[in-house]
């Protein structure tokens, strides 16, 4: 059984690769190890030790603490819930192309999809 900690820094982890569009093959690459490797860390079946945590921080340009933020409110299930939507790949492709929209053109989109939901 995986440990929730374990869990959360490998979501991290995947959250991270998926926003800056980085494969597991490159980062395992970027430090050394198997990408086989790096899809243990993700889903938490491994854990990750503190020298690798480093490592990985430093190919993914975050501070250490990126991969323990949140790690309180992941034990809470409705900040959980929100946490796994956020970390989905839908989710990350979505603010990806959402972001890539001129300003003025986010603006409108932003209004319509907030009639959208309003009105559902």
């Amino acid at each position: 059984m995986t440990h929730p900690v374990d869990r959360h820094v490998g979501q991290q982890m995947r959250h991270r690769r998926w926003m800056i569009g980085m494969t597991q093959q490159q980062l395992a690459d970027a430090v050394g190890i198997r990408f086989q490797q790096i899809q243990k860390y993700e889903t938490g079946a491994n854990r990750v030790s503190a020298s690798r945590v480093w490592d990985i921080a430093a190919a993914m340009e975050v501070p250490v603490s990126f991969f323990f933020e949140g790690l309180e409110s992941s034990e809470d299930t409705a900040d959980a819930s929100a946490a796994d939507m956020m970390g989905s790949k839908e989710t990350l492709d979505l603010l990806r192309t959402y972001y890539a929209i001129p300003e003025a053109q986010r603006r409108r989109l932003f209004d319509l999809a907030r009639a959208l939901g309003d009105a559902a």
